[in-house]
């Protein structure tokens, strides 16, 4: 069975930053340098903003990121489902998994991302854990970083604009720098998990849910995290 501490150090940084978050970036990103060499390197990005920044002006950056003007969600749920009831079934397995490890996720949901990580980290069912990481959040993690495309971002802001939004902080220069962080979780993903053919299940995003034709036979059966869906 593959180490998965990574997980719990990776989850850290999509939590909302508090007063260890600088220490708990430099870990990961020591972390990163021992054990994905060839992963580290695009790291560094955020981790020297992180540890060159104030607490305010990290906080100001993860708000804008992911939750006043979000360029994206962390509810990997609604990244996949939007607001399609697919997306209460997908929640509702999520919380009876969380609890099966006896993991608090308050205040946040079962679905947010760093929970959904340390589930990976901490669960010991590896069929779980194999069809969580290939079905539900590499497609999620993909959904996300497509959300800092620069088309998107140049019609988000022109949309906020229109809206007479107060724009509270632009990205730092060359784009957001949680865009890195996001990059570095999909690349550990798909390096741990590259034994798993992912590209032939994973699940399509969409505002509908997922259409069974591409998912196929879902299979996280007798309740696990979501339901089968057939073709």
């Amino acid at each position: 069975m593959m180490k998965k501490e990574q997980y719990i150090a990776l989850s850290k940084l999509f939590l909302y930053p508090k007063g260890d978050y600088q220490e708990d970036v430099a870990t990961c990103l020591l972390l990163l340098e021992e054990q994905y060499p060839e992963i580290a390197p695009g790291f560094h990005r955020f981790s020297d903003f992180i540890a060159g920044s104030t607490p305010y002006e990290i906080e100001e950056i993860f708000g804008i990121t992911f939750h006043i003007q979000a360029i994206c969600y962390l509810d990997i749920g609604y990244v996949l489902f939007g607001e399609d009831y697919s997306r209460g079934e997908f929640l509702l397995n999520m919380k009876k998994e969380q609890a099966n490890i006896n993991h608090d996720c308050e205040p946040e949901l079962a679905d947010n991302l760093p929970h959904v990580l340390q589930l990976l980290s901490i669960s010991t069912d590896q069929e779980l854990v194999e069809e969580l990481a290939v079905k539900v959040v590499i497609p999620a993690v993909e959904k996300m970083l497509e959300e800092f495309g620069n088309e998107r971002l140049r019609l988000r802001k022109k949309i906020n604009k229109r809206k007479q939004k107060v724009v509270i902080m632009e990205d730092v220069v060359n784009g957001n720098i949680y865009q890195n962080a996001i990059q570095a979780l999909l690349r550990v993903l798909k390096q741990d998990f590259e034994g798993v053919d992912f590209e032939a299940h994973k699940i399509e995003a969409s505002t509908k849910g997922f259409e069974a034709a591409a998912c196929g036979s879902c299979s996280f059966i007798n309740n696990k995290t979501i339901n089968t869906v057939r073709t």
